[in-house]
């Protein structure tokens, strides 16, 4: 089955070798590349990139290519570790499921995911967001009130792909 990009599965496993357990990917030996090299380096974002051909993909999409036979739109690393590759710590996503199960951003302030300070009400205030949409779940007393209704409502949403921070 080709993909959107030209890369199938067959052709995939000709250049490539994918251990399942460890989700590394080493080279066959073709193209003056020794065998059993590991293929790939770790990107600025953190993921790990193999170039085949004259394109970069995102070893995490390729572990899925070499098992499933296609591309999905979205993969998520289950546990949320970039460079961990193991077809077991990988699953298909919508974009909305896999951003409910995005660690907690650097830049939050408050501690917990959802959950943000509102200067007027001088109180701390829970949203998520579902479909591109920001959901108003309230203001609390305390960060972990707000993170407990952040939370709930997660788990409404997103079920299994709910992470709390």
């Amino acid at each position: 089955m080709a993909s959107e990009c030209g890369l199938d599965q067959a052709a995939l496993q000709r250049l490539l070798n994918y251990d399942p357990m460890t989700g590394i990917f080493t080279w066959k030996g073709r193209h003056g590349v020794k065998e059993g090299k590991v293929a790939g380096y770790v990107e600025i974002a953190g993921y790990v990139v193999i170039m085949v051909g004259r394109r970069c993909y995102r070893a995490h999409r390729l572990a899925w290519l070499y098992v499933y036979g296609y591309f999905p739109d979205e993969v998520d690393h289950i546990h949320g570790d970039k460079q961990y590759n193991r077809i077991s710590e990988l699953r298909e996503a919508s974009r909305s499921q896999q951003t409910a199960n995005a660690k907690i951003r650097s830049d939050n302030t408050s501690g917990f995911k959802g959950v943000t300070w509102h200067r007027a009400a001088r109180r701390w205030m829970a949203q998520i967001t579902c479909g591109g949409r920001a959901i108003y779940l309230g203001l609390f007393d305390s960060p972990a009130a707000a993170h407990a209704a952040y939370i709930a409502k997660a788990r409404e949403l997103f079920g299994e792909f709910a992470r709390a921070g």
